[in-house]
């Protein structure tokens, strides 16, 4: 059996972009959030400089790359709920026992959950630009390049989670747990120069902060850590979760 069955891909991504089209009160649940704070936190603190802060730069511009990287990440991870569903449902066995590979399987889940994960990403850039984020030209597609890469972490990641949990409504108090700690610890919020010696070692432990941190150098030119370690961070990461999630949903019984 060829393990790369394009026709499998192209119908698994093909899945994921027509029940996100579907279901619109996720799009918008998981745009208003960033858009709120970028709105609200972003345009109200605009004129505050925390330590570390380039002058340059105000806290809206500071703020920005941190909201895109948060609807990534949380669009990219529900690709692992829809595992379980399909699994309560029925379809997933129906997928299992196709004659195809269940990398392609995986391969089409994974690039789906990241297209989504993308086009929300870039909805919230766009509306970074319109409330008047400052961003660099030349470094828009290196952005989407690296928000992509984002998105491949997540995604994996939630595939992981979800080959091992059976209840749909665990998964989304699972994700909240270890991804509202890793966001707000991920220099999102506020520079890393700013924060005390003790917590700037967590900080460097949390993989968000690379991420993070590596879509702000790209967007606006400010970043606390060389954007090469960023790069190669999350490069890292993406391959793994990815690799993971493969292995543990090829594992994985309907």
């Amino acid at each position: 059996m060829n393990p790369l069955n394009l026709q499998a891909i192209y119908v698994m991504w093909l899945r994921q972009l027509k029940l996100f089209i579907r279901a619109r009160s996720r799009l918008v649940a998981n745009i208003i959030q960033p858009f709120f704070f970028l709105a609200f936190l972003g345009l109200g603190l605009r004129r505050i400089t925390f330590p570390g802060m380039s002058p340059q730069v105000g806290y809206l511009d500071f703020l920005a790359p941190g909201m895109i990287a948060m609807s990534v990440i949380f669009s990219s991870m529900f690709a692992g709920v829809s595992v379980i569903w399909d699994r309560q449902f029925g379809f997933l066995k129906e997928v299992l026992v196709a004659p195809v590979s269940r990398i392609s399987i995986v391969v089409g889940r994974t690039l789906g959950g990241s297209t989504v994960a993308l086009i929300q990403g870039l909805i919230v850039f766009v509306a970074s630009v319109v409330l008047g984020v400052k961003v660099m030209i030349i470094g828009i597609i290196p952005a989407v390049a690296f928000t992509l890469l984002i998105a491949f972490f997540a995604v994996g990641l939630g595939l992981a989670l979800a080959a091992k949990l059976q209840d749909p409504h665990a998964f989304p108090l699972l994700m909240n747990l270890i991804l509202m700690p890793a966001v707000f610890l991920s220099t999102a919020f506020f520079p890393l120069e700013s924060v005390n010696e003790w917590l700037r070692y967590v900080i460097y432990l949390n993989p968000l902060t690379y991420m993070v941190d590596g879509l702000r150098g790209f967007m606006i030119g400010a970043s606390s850590i060389p954007i090469s370690l960023d790069i190669a961070v999350t490069l890292g990461l993406c391959v793994l979760t990815t690799l993971l999630g493969a292995y543990m949903f090829s594992r994985s019984e309907a």
